[in-house]
């Protein structure tokens, strides 16, 4: 590869990681609004969350795109390839992340404004608060190619299933308790299963930055703590 090839390389991958970091961060927005609005029953809010996920899927697409073109012209191999395959990873992630976020601002005007469950809410805000960090800190490893930062998010993702399993069985409590907080609990509990998703694609980041700089995926199970799935099944049953 001649100087000039390898700069160009460089500099194409550059555009890659900034394109990844800027995806990141409007994630992080998302996340962060989606929550406020849910709190503040703020639906101007929420309807800014709906709208700006259109730009984390068009920088997906972008991503998509350059990736594709730099596989093409340089024929990139081990860390370089890497690298692209990395980007393309983490974007999925953050797409989906940005769904997600979206998802909980859906249900922000359909929720009973009549019905305040503080405490419960105080509880889906320290849930989103874990991830958030777990955000930032994957998208660090990311940006550093920090391995041990990484691992220290994967690890931390069965905190963030303990947190949503407790808030799971306080919902059903309250449903049990008084029929007419049925629906805003129902509601709470999709809004947590979506932030535990997101630490769910937080964890994939993680493993996608232990693959890019060690050349070979986690060889250890991944810690789950998540219970509340088949407990709403059955719910739903």
């Amino acid at each position: 590869m001649t100087d000039h090839t390898a700069k160009a390389f460089d500099a194409d991958l550059q555009d890659l990681a900034r394109l990844v970091s800027e995806m990141g961060g409007l994630a992080e927005k998302q996340v962060g609004d989606a929550i406020d609005a849910l709190s503040k029953q703020d639906e101007t809010l929420a309807m800014r969350v709906i709208t700006a996920d259109t730009k984390i899927d068009a920088l997906q697409r972008e991503i998509e795109e350059r990736a594709v073109l730099t596989i093409a012209k340089r024929q990139p191999m081990a860390i370089d390839l890497r690298d692209i395959v990395g980007a393309l990873r983490v974007a999925n992630d953050l797409e989906r992340i940005g769904d997600l976020a979206k998802n909980i601002a859906k249900r922000t005007p359909v929720i009973d404004r009549d019905i305040q469950l503080q405490q419960v809410m105080r509880g889906v805000e320290h849930m989103a608060e874990l991830v958030l960090a777990q955000i930032k800190d994957v998208l660090d490893s990311y940006a550093h190619r920090d391995v041990n930062k990484a691992l220290e998010v994967w690890r931390g993702d069965a905190d963030i299933d303990a947190v949503n399993n407790s808030l799971f069985r306080e919902l059903l409590t309250y449903m049990m308790e008084d029929p007419r907080n049925i629906t805003l609990c129902i509601h709470l509990v999709f809004c947590a299963k979506n932030i535990e998703r997101m630490g769910d694609h937080a964890t994939n980041i993680a493993e996608t930055v232990y693959y890019m700089v060690e050349g070979r995926p986690l060889a250890d199970e991944r810690p789950k703590g998540d219970t509340t799935a088949s407990a709403t099944v059955a719910y739903r049953r």
